[in-house]
């Protein structure tokens, strides 16, 4: 979804309207799960959006969702205390720049305290988070690329078409799977576009 600021436009290369796709493949991950949660930068003027539109899909398939807030890394013990008192059986991890940063860390809290997590980006699975749904960072960086030269020749933001990654993948990593005791059902381990081993 792009979003305006002033006469320029930017695109969401974090692509926080998959939300939603990305609680539906955890669901698919965790059928017997009733109970899930979102976990969010409050700071993230995207933050509001996440929840309404998670909100709307966990109500849609019949979840609960629980919305959690992390501004910092102090922020995570207390988050995942709660994410465990709420018996949540999974966690997606919302559209955000310092949860992609803080990847490691996140994958490490979400396989200590058991929950299966769904992040925003395949580097957060190659650093052992479950599973990943979302654009190519690599492409979102080449098109800021393709931008910024652009601009730099003279060309005014405000004429630049609005564009975005509209390549989605779906990572799986199956170490982490078996850690947590999940068997990855067959149609969407067929769906993934990269497993790792």
């Amino acid at each position: 979804m792009p979003h305006r600021h002033g006469n320029t436009r930017t695109t969401l290369p974090l692509n926080v309207e998959m939300g939603p796709k990305r609680l539906q493949l955890l669901h698919e991950m965790v059928p017997a799960a009733t109970v899930m949660a979102l976990l969010i930068n409050p700071t993230n003027p995207n933050a509001e959006t996440q929840s309404r539109l998670l909100q709307a899909a966990a109500g849609s398939i019949g979840l609960q969702l629980h919305v959690l807030h992390a501004r910092t890394e102090r922020d995570f013990d207390a988050a995942f205390a709660t994410l465990v008192q709420l018996r949540a059986g999974g966690l997606v991890i919302g559209a955000d720049a310092f949860f992609i940063n803080q990847s490691e860390q996140l994958a490490a809290l979400a396989l200590r305290h058991a929950v299966p997590a769904i992040f925003v980006v395949r580097e957060s699975v190659a650093a052992g988070g479950l599973m990943s749904y979302g654009g190519d960072l690599k492409d979102a960086f080449r098109l800021m690329g393709v931008y910024a030269g652009r601009i730099l020749k003279g060309e005014k933001p405000a004429d630049l078409p609005v564009q975005q990654v509209t390549k989605f993948q779906l990572t799986i990593n199956m170490k982490t799977a078996n850690a947590l005791g999940l068997t990855v059902p067959l149609p969407l381990l067929g769906r993934a576009d990269e497993v790792i081993e």
